[in-house]
């Protein structure tokens, strides 16, 4: 029997939702690039896009209650599909229970979709972390590898625009395979801005 696909997936006490595979980045610390699955998740990789019937009928076989959060987060950039982004995180807060909800995101919405997603996007999240990867400009293109010449900018002003809505918690995060003196560069940037940084490990 074919598996289905994996649109939701557990890590500790939080559900993972998986809703693309599409990224404007390619970057060099990637878990895609060694694995098919994230920390002994089944595979991440989707036959096709999944229609909101199928992300629906996903949601609804899980206790949303049972969890400690809901984290956006899967193999790809989850503002690829922002309507769709959207429509799944107002729906699971119509579930009685639903925790709060983290949208992790390299923070290129506005290139993506080509208009502000901030306001939006902070109407429904609870938490919004930006993938900052770098403090630096050519360390970020170096790392990230964006198909945008101007992904540095716009990832800044994606989350200071956040900020400034004040209605969701608004973080940045590095993952610790960096060298220490771009994480204290990320860490005075993310400060510029009015943002804490986490500095996550590679394998959690």
């Amino acid at each position: 029997m074919k598996k289905a696909m994996t649109i939701s997936y557990e890590i500790g006490t939080k559900l993972y939702i998986n809703l693309t595979n599409k990224c404007p980045c390619a970057c060099t610390f990637c878990i895609r690039n060694n694995s098919d699955g994230a920390y002994g998740s089944d595979p991440l990789w989707l036959e096709h896009e999944p229609s909101m019937e199928e992300i629906k009928a996903d949601i609804d076989l899980r206790n949303l209650a049972s969890y400690e959060e809901i984290v956006f987060c899967g193999f790809g950039e989850p503002t690829f599909r922002l309507a769709e982004l959207m429509e799944t995180a107002e729906y699971m807060k119509t579930k009685e229970g639903c925790p709060p909800l983290r949208l992790n995101t390299n923070g290129l919405a506005d290139l993506i979709n080509g208009k502000s997603a901030a306001d939006e996007l902070c109407r429904i999240f609870d938490t919004i972390s930006v993938s900052l990867n770098a403090g630096t400009k050519d360390e970020y293109m170096r790392v990230t590898r964006p198909r945008y010449r101007d992904a540095f900018e716009a990832m800044q002003k994606f989350a200071s625009d956040c900020v400034k809505t004040e209605a969701a918690e608004v973080i940045m995060s590095v993952v610790d395979v960096i060298p220490k003196e771009e994480i204290e560069a990320a860490r005075e940037l993310a400060n510029k801005i009015g943002i804490t940084l986490r500095v996550r490990p590679y394998d959690s």
